[in-house]
């Protein structure tokens, strides 16, 4: 309940209804619910074996890694169709992953709230951001993870 370490009964605001919501605190930050990134991509990998990493993954997209394993790009299955399909086509296997890549990707901080990384989602198309702490990748949190969080907090609420 919002009585409990997780909340703050005292600051709590009011929506428009009357009915208390609950605010989140320091419990529901990146870090407590991130995932382990067991899969990464390069730079100059080729299309397939990006897809097969992507599909070992079970995520729909992966950081791509400089040789420091700095965060260089992000690729998404979506990124990916339109190059699949000529090349399916055409057979070229020319494809490297840095020629699909997001240059620009968007990350989150281990200590941000999962509450401001929901608004961004909300705001921004990706639905898989990776974690960065100094410049190194360090996990992944997926828009299912943080709505399985949100959930969870709302169920909590409703037990008040």
């Amino acid at each position: 309940p919002c009585g409990t370490s997780h909340w703050s009964r005292a600051t709590r605001p009011r929506h428009s209804g009357g009915i208390p919501s609950c605010r989140v605190t320091t419990m529901l930050k990146v870090h407590h619910h991130m995932g382990r990134l067991t899969h990464t991509l390069t730079a100059g990998l080729g299309l397939a074996e990006a897809l097969d990493r992507l599909h070992q993954s079970g995520l729909g997209g992966l950081p791509v890694l400089d040789e420091q394993k700095r965060l260089i790009g992000f690729l998404s299955e979506q990124d990916c169709i339109p190059s699949l399909l000529t090349g399916s086509y055409h057979c070229d296997t020319r494809t490297r992953v840095e020629d699909l890549m997001n240059r620009s990707p968007l990350s989150v901080g281990p200590d941000e709230s999962i509450l401001d990384l929901a608004r961004q989602m909300a705001d921004a198309k990706p639905k898989i951001y990776p974690v960065l702490q100094q410049g190194k990748v360090i996990g992944i949190i997926s828009r299912r993870q943080v709505m399985q969080v949100l959930n969870q907090q709302m169920k909590v609420c409703q037990q008040t």
